[in-house]
């Protein structure tokens, strides 16, 4: 065959890799792109396949429905792969790649540094190129920045920003009487950064009595063994770890400290799920706090008919990472395309702002001022399959998270210094 050029090989992957299930639909337009900028390959692959499988599922039930409904007719949504390989180089490159491709609406979340490249890149190209404008989806690039002080009116966040997890954390972590020294360690970035520095600020409000015997940063994605770590940990005399660590910096952690002999909490941003309970076993019963918006165990019947579902789509045990944030964020971007009658960036955005959905019984709905979603958030602890509480385990390991902590959308929203520029 003859040679592609890069971006026509991006799109080739993109196209090949997509199940046929998410554009099939009655809808009878021209599909609508969404473009998956994400590792999809490297240290942070299963990430991003992660976060792949998430989307396709959002998409493939807004297309079941018939597609967005818009006034030239309705139109499935089709979601595009391009592969940032941990990179923000690669990340801009595939941006470029994905706005030649005719793409209006550009997601991605699992890396802060990488969405702050893309958001300084996409409102540059918005004005140099009003005709082609784009907007960004952003469900799990969390440092506060982005919708503080770097907000901007072409990025919409779907997660919960570090501060607001580390509140959730705190609700916790405070009645916690027996802890008295913590140990601090995340990854070296602006993600990183932001969760220590909280928590250096939440502790000395909340918990003076807690001494912090460690506190440090790591590269990103390059430590292959933390067994050094693990031993500064246990020697400290820490009774808790709090980190926000995730992919395989929070496996690799864990997994080490548990080959060290650690028995302390750890309070997480992100140890639900992508091999942390496996990794923990029997030692992480008790001793593993995660927060996040949603938990398959949240005790509702619509929480479980949610889960179920995605299980039903995807029955490998090794794929069960399933998030309601981006089911919301999917679903809100479809809402506000008919708002607009539109895909078009611009009436799309504004649309964007005045979001408020539902789904299995969650809700949240968007914030107009900084564009930082804002919902309910949860606190679980680890324990086995099948103990009071724990109808679901995560990755067929036997081990699940107890909801023991639900707050709401208004306590756990905070305020923002964000000073909005719109078009």
């Amino acid at each position: 065959m003859p040679s592609l050029s890069r971006r026509q090989a991006v799109r080739a992957c993109s196209l090949a890799l997509l199940p046929l299930s998410a554009t099939t639909t009655s809808a009878q337009g021209a599909p609508t792109k969404l473009a998956l900028i994400e590792s999809l390959s490297g240290s942070f692959a299963n990430t991003g396949e992660a976060v792949f499988r998430n989307l396709l599922w959002a998409t493939e039930r807004v297309n079941a429905r018939g597609g967005v409904k818009l006034p030239g007719g309705a139109r499935p949504l089709q979601l595009l792969r391009y592969d940032s390989k941990g990179s923000n180089e690669e990340a801009l490159s595939a941006l470029r790649a994905a706005i030649d491709d005719g793409v209006h609406f550009v997601l991605q979340g699992n890396s802060s540094a990488t969405a702050a490249a893309l958001i300084e890149a996409i409102s540059k190209h918005n004005q140099r190129e009003p005709g082609r404008r784009v907007v960004f989806l952003n469900y799990s690039a969390v440092d506060p920045l982005l919708t503080n002080e770097r907000c901007n009116f072409w990025h919409f966040r779907f997660d919960a920003h570090a501060d607001m997890r580390m509140a959730a954390l705190m609700e916790v972590l405070r009645e916690d009487k027996a802890l008295q020294r913590a140990y601090l360690i995340g990854q070296d970035y602006s993600f990183g950064q932001a969760v220590l520095r909280e928590a250096r600020r939440q502790l000395s409000a909340q918990r003076p009595d807690v001494t912090i015997v460690g506190d440090e940063l790591h590269p990103v994605g390059r430590v292959k063994d933390f067994a050094p770590y693990a031993v500064k940990i246990k020697a400290s005399g820490a009774q808790a770890v709090i980190t926000g660590n995730w992919g395989n910096d929070l496996t690799l952690l864990v997994k080490a400290a548990r080959e060290v002999g650690y028995d302390g909490m750890f309070y997480t941003f992100y140890g639900n799920a992508l091999g942390a309970p496996a990794a923990l076993g029997e030692a992480g019963v008790g001793k593993v706090v995660a927060v996040a918006d949603w938990l398959p165990n949240l005790p509702t019947e619509g929480s479980a008919a949610f889960y179920r579902a995605f299980r039903e789509r995807f029955p490998k045990p090794q794929d069960d990472y399933v998030h309601m944030r981006m089911q919301l964020m999917i679903e809100a971007l479809a809402q506000a395309m008919e708002k607009a009658a539109s895909t078009d960036a611009l009436p799309v955005a504004r649309a964007l702002e005045g979001a408020s959905v539902s789904l299995y019984g969650q809700a949240g709905a968007m914030r107009a001022a900084d564009h930082q979603f804002q919902q309910s958030l949860v606190v679980g602890v680890m324990d086995r399959l099948g103990a009071p509480g724990v109808r679901f385990d995560v990755e067929g390991s036997g081990y699940g998270f107890r909801v023991v902590r639900q707050i709401t959308a208004e306590k756990a929203a905070q305020p923002t210094t964000c000073q909005m520029q719109r078009p």
